[in-house]
């Protein structure tokens, strides 16, 4: 306990969030209470003794999301995760948390304009001919509709006033409750709440700052060009600064609106599968994924396709993740689970001491019963729990760096299930996965690695020998060049011949 000395000043505000949870009957609330065991149902009962009068005002979603508004940005941002979870807690509550993406109340749009000129250092009228009212407002930010002197259309997000304070506090918080969680409850150290507390953090920091989100924009701009499954608009530069983005206006109705998914001619089951494609394609064939697909920032154009905006939140991977990721989902798809069970023990995902064929034989049981099927055949609940009862058996910790994928994969199946009850996960996934699994591990890549090493190994041997071994004097002869060139070639063809056995 020693360690948590240092945050304890943000105490009072945790006890401050738990007992506004409590007085708005939001923690184990009185419509769930005949589901609980008799333990936790005894406890909700005893808690709620201790409710006030806005426990009886609302549904028990209503009663969360104004008690998460109250408690700031990272709590919104929650709200926000757990409303994109219909199949697991239900439509009504799903629904009920989802004014927290997009429908907030927004600060005076006179104070937005100043914060725009002071941002830029320019006055308003310098850039735009228009600046409207907000059109939409979130925990950090708020979005106004704005024209360009040349015409354009765009949109104009301004970070809320003194909300860095905000989000330092909420970090903090984040950072006690974390250091709490690891010195009281062990069964929770493996899921590493610290270092999930710190990925959220710096990724909350990096938000504050919107020449990030820029660069952030432009670049999944540039990669999600390259595929049909999603777009995003295009930065205006000369509208970017620290707490001030500009981008052209990106067309269509956010798919938060529960009527533009009832818009006759859509179609919804491949709107649905370019969303796990568009992802898929970001994060295994460039290492940059949005990660933050929630409905209020995905928008639907008259044509039917996929916008994003709002790209506060990039996740990156390396090549390693890249791979591995390919490798399990490849494996699932194939139904290969010791190949799955492999890759999980390659990367360190999985301890060592542990048995594969038994990991492999408990990937199977999660497996076998969702392949082939319906989301809407599919229990997440029963998923999920017997996912976490699986990596709690083999001793799975979480990895930080792993934290935004798979926070944005539970995001996207989400929407996607509410896009397409019906759709198939695996099948949208199998394109771009098979895409990535021939162009990287097929036998095309083999023989460009193997080609270049040989390149390299060329270029090492007809390098003067001063530079290749510095502490060896050079050979006599004055033949160096062709016997290097003889050794190169020789060195190239057996790394072709190789590269054709291993087609």
């Amino acid at each position: 306990m020693g360690d948590l000395t240092g945050g304890l000043s943000s105490l009072p505000r945790l006890i401050a969030a738990a007992w506004g949870l409590i007085r708005a009957d939001a923690l184990a609330p009185r419509e769930i209470s005949a589901a609980l065991p008799p333990g936790a149902r005894f406890a909700a009962g005893t808690l709620r003794l201790l409710a006030g009068r806005e426990a009886r005002v609302g549904r028990p979603g209503e009663r969360l999301a104004r008690v998460l508004e109250r408690e700031g940005p990272v709590a919104v941002k929650l709200g926000q995760f757990l409303s994109t979870r219909a199949d697991v807690f239900g439509p009504v509550f799903a629904e009920d948390l989802a004014r927290l993406k997009d429908r907030l109340p927004p600060f005076a749009s006179s104070l937005a304009a100043a914060e725009v000129e002071r941002a830029l250092g320019r006055p308003l009228s310098s850039l735009f001919s228009r600046f409207d009212e907000a059109v939409g407002a979130a925990s950090l930010a708020q979005v106004h509709a704005a024209t360009l002197l040349d015409g354009r259309p765009v949109a104009v997000k301004v970070l809320r006033p003194g909300v860095e304070a905000r989000v330092a506090a909420d970090i903090a918080a984040m950072d006690l409750a974390a250091r709490l969680a690891e010195a009281l409850a062990p069964a929770a150290r493996r899921l590493e709440p610290r270092a999930f507390a710190a990925t959220v953090a710096r990724a909350l920091r990096l938000e504050l700052d919107l020449r990030f989100e820029a660069a952030g924009a432009d670049e999944l701009r540039e990669a999600m060009s390259l595929d049909p499954y999603m777009s995003a608009p295009a930065v205006v530069w000369d509208g970017v600064a620290r707490r001030v983005l500009t981008l052209e206006w990106a067309a269509g109705e956010a798919l938060s609106d529960d009527r533009v998914l009832d818009r006759p001619g859509l179609d919804r089951p491949r709107l649905a599968g370019d969303l796990i494609r568009a992802f898929l394609a970001q994060a295994l064939d460039h290492g940059v994924f949005h990660a933050d697909l929630h409905e209020g920032n995905l928008f639907v154009d008259a044509a039917g396709r996929m916008v994003a905006v709002d790209f506060g939140i990039v996740g990156r991977l390396g090549k390693g993740e890249r791979r591995y990721l390919a490798e399990i989902l490849w494996g699932f798809l194939q139904r290969d689970y010791p190949r799955v069970a492999a890759v999980h023990f390659e990367a360190g995902y999985v301890p060592a001491t542990h048995d594969r064929a038994a990991f492999a034989q408990a990937l199977r049981a999660v497996g076998e019963p969702i392949f082939g099927r319906s989301a809407s055949d599919v229990s997440m609940n029963r998923l999920l729990t017997q996912l976490f009862e699986v990596t709690a058996l083999f001793d799975m910790r979480l990895r930080p760096e792993l934290v935004l994928l798979q926070k944005t994969m539970v995001t996207v199946e989400g929407v996607a299930r509410r896009i397409d009850p019906n759709l198939d996960i695996w099948a949208s996934a199998e394109p771009v996965v098979r895409r990535w699994i021939t162009r990287e591990l097929g036998p095309t890549r083999r023989v460009k690695d193997v080609a270049e090493q040989a390149r390299l190994a060329l270029e090492r041997l007809a390098a003067p020998p001063e530079a290749a071994l510095p502490a060896v004097a050079p050979p006599s002869g004055g033949n160096f060049d062709t016997a290097s060139f003889a050794i190169g070639a020789l060195t190239a063809a057996l790394a072709f011949a190789l590269a054709w056995v291993l087609r």
